[in-house]
């Protein structure tokens, strides 16, 4: 079987863009294969207006957002049609991610174990292939032939940042220490579902004391789950199985990410931060097929393949975290010890539900478990974010017997320092992987994953300030082994470089 036995649409068709001052919205046109259509419309509002209807770098804009769902879709279609106003850049950078994220797709969903799949599909071998992508895709213009994309640099305002934000513990965090050494721009992507449960804790705090706040809205959820509707290979209850992945999408933060823009647009900020850590940044291969694990887009290839588009564009932002050279558990603890008013609005949970106006954590999946142990590991309490005693006590439980999502070492790590702690009860499963690796509580540089290059001059030393307190030092990567260094000996004045490397 090879990738092209997977196209079961004929035709997916963005178009009838429509650009209003606080809206964009598009039409979704799906020709199945027994030639049938089924539409769906595709919304993204704001609370003030961000774009002028006759501009031709805001229809530019809003012709990119309405896509960016639809980018998904290259390995189930025969055409993809994007009716809109685009140039040469944006094609080349549309074509590009199309073509990743149908390969990422390809292994991620078919090659390794998904539950959302139906037989045979679940059961493929698919060899290496030159090109992944199956449709054909095609732009057009016809509601604005006699517009073209302005070229011009913009000036963008150094000191400012845009944080994709959520009330996960990384976005906070960058958002305490942006407040200390910039100006910060909260944006809370409001996607219509229970994933906006999330953020409406840290939402509501941000809104009562963060001026800049930001929180458009958008379909897109449900955009999502109506294409997977359609898909004869996905099990028609998918909505009822629990799990931590979505059945097929692979290009997610990019829907969010062209929200936020229009807004960092708007208000000149020179920066874009997205809250990432060490371990998701990874290539790894299967079977001759190169792939990022599914985590291309929580990447640092994907900010700096983001960053060399926007100044392509002339827009003059960069795409960042300042969170790279953090693992998980340190942080968790820099957020609870110097953010302890951030970090209890923190939710790190899917299926969290509303008690008394507040979004609660459901206690129970492996997100849940992660979190109270690195707090239990920390020496602090989870109830602070919403946890019953009897939640942690069966979160604790849970951890001795269930993996958790981290990398070997990371885990490896948390489950030293909770049998040390006697947190977690000793047995096979808890001595098989604890062991200790100190580079996890470091702060930690190495040539492909975190290197002080890949952040602006301007912030490393208040970054590094900031959060080696909190550390046991910091280690760089030699020879596949971490050593310890002091701080005198890191160079704060290396170029800056995302628009050299290439992904």
């Amino acid at each position: 079987m090879t990738p092209k036995d997977l196209v079961v649409f004929e035709t997916l068709k963005v178009h009838q863009l429509a650009v209003e001052p606080k809206k964009v919205k598009a039409k979704y046109s799906l020709t199945l294969k027994d030639g049938s259509v089924v539409s769906n419309e595709l919304i993204y509002s704001y609370n003030n207006p961000y774009f002028n209807t006759k501009a031709a770098e805001d229809i530019n804009m809003a012709s990119l957002i309405v896509v960016q769902v639809a980018m998904n879709y290259g390995l189930f279609c025969k055409t993809l049609t994007f009716d809109g106003l685009y140039d040469e850049t944006d094609k080349r950078f549309i074509l590009d991610m199309i073509e990743n994220t149908s390969k990422e797709i390809v292994v991620n969903k078919f090659l390794f174990k998904n539950e959302f799949l139906k037989p045979p599909f679940d059961a493929l071998h698919i060899e290496k292939q030159e090109r992944y992508t199956n449709a054909e895709v095609v732009f057009e213009n016809t509601q604005f032939a006699n517009i073209t994309v302005p070229q011009s640099i913009t000036t963008t305002l150094e000191n400012e940042y845009a944080i994709l934000s959520s009330g996960g513990k990384d976005s906070l965090l960058t958002y305490g220490i942006i407040k200390e050494i910039g100006v910060a721009h909260p944006v809370f992507v409001n996607e219509s579902g229970r994933h906006w449960f999330t953020a409406i804790n840290a939402h509501k705090y941000f809104q009562q004391y963060e001026p800049n706040t930001a929180k458009p809205w958008c379909n897109s959820d449900r955009i999502f789950n109506w294409m997977v509707k359609q898909m004869p290979f996905i099990k028609e209850n998918f909505q009822n199985i629990r799990s931590d992945m979505y059945p097929i999408r692979l290009w997610t933060v990019a829907v969010f990410l062209f929200g936020v823009l229009p807004i960092a647009r708007k208000r000149r900020v020179g920066h874009i931060l997205i809250g990432n850590e060490f371990d998701t940044t990874v290539k790894y291969n299967h079977n001759g097929i190169s792939h990022y694990n599914g985590l291309y887009d929580q990447s640092k290839y994907f900010d700096n393949a983001l960053t060399r588009y926007y100044h392509k564009k002339g827009w003059n932002i960069s795409q960042y975290s300042i969170l790279r050279s953090l693992s998980e558990l340190l942080i968790l603890k820099v957020l609870v010890k110097r953010y302890p008013e951030l970090q209890k609005h923190q939710v790190s949970c899917h299926a969290a539900h509303e008690e008394n106006g507040r979004m609660l954590p459901c206690g129970k999946c492996e997100k849940c478990r992660r979190i109270v142990g690195m707090l239990t590991a920390l020496d602090e309490d989870p109830k602070r974010c919403g946890y019953t005693n009897a939640q942690i006590e069966w979160s604790l439980k849970a951890l001795a017997e269930h993996k958790i999502k981290q990398i070997g070492s990371d885990a490896a790590h948390l489950y030293h320092l909770l049998v040390e702690k006697g947190a977690v009860q000793k047995n096979v499963h808890t001595s098989r992987l604890a062991k200790a690796h100190p580079q996890i509580m470091r702060l930690r540089f190495d040539n492909e994953r975190s290197k002080l290059e890949d952040l602006p001059k301007r912030i490393r030393k208040e970054l590094v300030d900031i959060v080696l307190p909190y550390s046991d030092g910091i280690s760089v990567q030699r020879d596949k082994k971490w050593h310890s260094i002091a701080l005198k000996d890191l160079s704060f004045d290396i170029p800056y470089i995302p628009l050299k490397t290439k992904t």
